[in-house]
């Protein structure tokens, strides 16, 4: 089997470079919707889909080099596309992947980081059937905490924010928790939400459904998830839409506990951080936002036409490259790591930030 996983990966790298191939770039292995975790120790991971299956990768060399994929379970019927695809998170002594199945339902699959073997370990929701959108985030702190949130239709049968957390003594979800309904009775249907965590603080971004706009707003917790504020919106511009943008966007929380978001609206991409004027940064779609705490800056991946691009927290482009779902993660202040998909394949690349 060994050999044969061998041979496909000697084929998919020959292909790529008769097709096209980035400068200085890896491949990673067959599939689409990448996304990326580093563990306290730096180990990297990246998890991406291929038809029913979850392959991840990792990298003890900060993604210079990565291992082959790992299978780490299949899922029938599992979403995949327009941000649909698994999610992974990692943390000081487990990493934790989850994946959704059309009929509505939210796999979770566990990992010791000393070992190699991913176990399946059941759902995140409660109620069967509840997430049929296929949409959701996930994060985790450094002390094996971790964060789901997810747009739910159990009331109403309409989708709004559902809410859970794991802990490292609870061999189950919590309790799903409504966390937000919209008053026009439902949420955006087809826009990612998003969470990001430090340490008792938890921030979720999504985009609402208000008087037929859809505008991004924001959810706060200081008490890891057990309570949240009243809800926040983002911006002072509104978007009425009749039809879904499909694009959630990002956010971060820097050293000091602030909160920087961005989000595309009419193709244009903002920044924006909770009670402030959004800025416009670029044209485009589907950003997303990776912060350093070396430099208290960050750098936004997004869409344009059929290529991604990175620019800097001073507006900076950083780099180009051909394809989509572009994510990055800073490594020091010199480099960051970046990943996205082309043809159906996973390709990475480790640049300088002054490249």
């Amino acid at each position: 089997m060994k050999k044969l996983m061998l041979f496909q990966y000697f084929l998919i790298t020959i292909s790529l470079s008769i097709s096209w191939k980035a400068p200085d770039s890896g491949v990673i292995g067959a599939g689409t919707q990448p996304q990326i975790s580093v563990d306290p120790k730096g180990v990297m991971r990246v998890v991406f889909g291929r038809n029913d299956s979850i392959f991840c990768a990792t990298s003890v060399n900060q993604g210079t080099t990565f291992s082959i994929p790992v299978l780490v379970g299949k899922v029938t019927g599992m979403h995949l596309g327009m941000s649909r695809g698994p999610q992974i998170a990692s943390s000081a002594t487990t990493s934790l992947i989850t994946a959704m199945d059309k009929a509505g339902d939210i796999h979770f699959f566990q990992l010791d980081n000393n070992k190699s073997a991913w176990i399946s370990k059941g759902y995140v929701n409660d109620l069967r059937s509840s997430a049929p959108e296929g949409l959701m985030g996930l994060a985790a702190d450094k002390n094996d905490h971790y964060y789901a949130v997810w747009l739910d239709t159990r009331l109403e049968k309409k989708n709004n924010i559902y809410f859970s957390y794991l802990n490292p003594t609870q061999k189950a979800w919590s309790k799903n928790t409504l966390i937000y309904q919209s008053p026009d009775g439902h949420v955006c249907e087809c826009c990612k939400p998003n969470i990001t965590v430090k340490n008792n603080q938890v921030a979720i971004m999504f985009r609402n459904w208000i008087s037929g706009s859809r505008d991004m707003y924001l959810l706060q917790s200081t008490n890891a998830g057990r309570n949240f504020r009243p809800v926040q919106k983002l911006g002072e511009g509104t978007w009425p839409l009749k039809a879904c943008p499909m694009d959630g966007g990002g956010l971060v929380i820097d050293n000091k506990g602030g909160i920087q978001t961005t989000w595309q609206r009419q193709g244009v991409v903002y920044t924006c951080r909770p009670g402030e004027p959004e800025i416009k940064r670029v044209d485009g779609r589907g950003p997303a936002i990776t912060y350093n705490p070396k430099n208290d800056k960050w750098l936004i991946t997004y869409q344009e036409g059929e290529s991604a691009k990175i620019i800097s927290s001073e507006g900076e482009e950083m780099t180009t490259v051909r394809g989509s779902f572009l994510k990055a993660f800073v490594l020091n202040k010199d480099k960051v790591f970046y990943v996205w998909e082309f043809n159906k394949l996973i390709l990475f690349k480790q640049p300088k930030l002054s490249e």
